[in-house]
């Protein structure tokens, strides 16, 4: 059977003693301020460990917000595991059935929907800067700027 890394986040950091209590019931490594933990879950899919995991960390009570694969599979995609409110589970599902979809799947089209968006919001945001920059500047002195500020970035992506 394989093994599948999942990263679960909270929605507070863990006291010690709930840490100590959590790693009891399954071994799971933390970051450095316990709001994340990273736990390898044997299962023949993704959804199926995330689904063995949150059941096993329930009883623990630990403040789950969202169980997720860290790398993305083969086809690009990662999983995203979150447990709502019975009143918004309702919710969901009403919604799903007008729309004629499962509400794993409806809430999928949403959430592609609003990447969807955000990258085009994204989009039109840096064509505007571009074309600021450009009334001040010839394309090409842009363009030597923008590789000389390419060359000096941070390891890391910036906020």
């Amino acid at each position: 059977m394989p093994h599948h890394a999942l990263e679960i986040l909270l929605t507070r950091l863990l006291t010690t003693d709930e840490l100590h209590h959590a790693t009891r019931t399954w071994p799971l490594a933390a970051n450095h301020d316990a709001t994340r933990l990273v736990a390898l879950i044997g299962a023949r899919t993704p959804g199926r460990a995330a689904h063995r995991l949150r059941r096993r960390l329930q009883t623990v009570g630990l403040p789950i917000d969202v169980i997720t694969t860290p790398y993305p599979d083969a086809n690009g995609q990662i999983l995203l595991s979150a447990a709502f409110s019975p009143a918004t589970q309702s919710v969901l599902e009403n919604a799903a059935r007008r729309a004629g979809q499962k509400p794993e799947r409806f809430i999928e089209a949403a959430l592609h929907r609003a990447l969807a968006e955000h990258a085009s919001q994204e989009t039109d945001g840096l064509d505007k800067a571009v074309r600021q920059l450009l009334a001040h500047t010839t394309p090409a002195y842009l363009l030597s700027a923008v590789g000389h500020a390419l060359t000096r970035l941070p390891e890391g992506p910036t906020p």
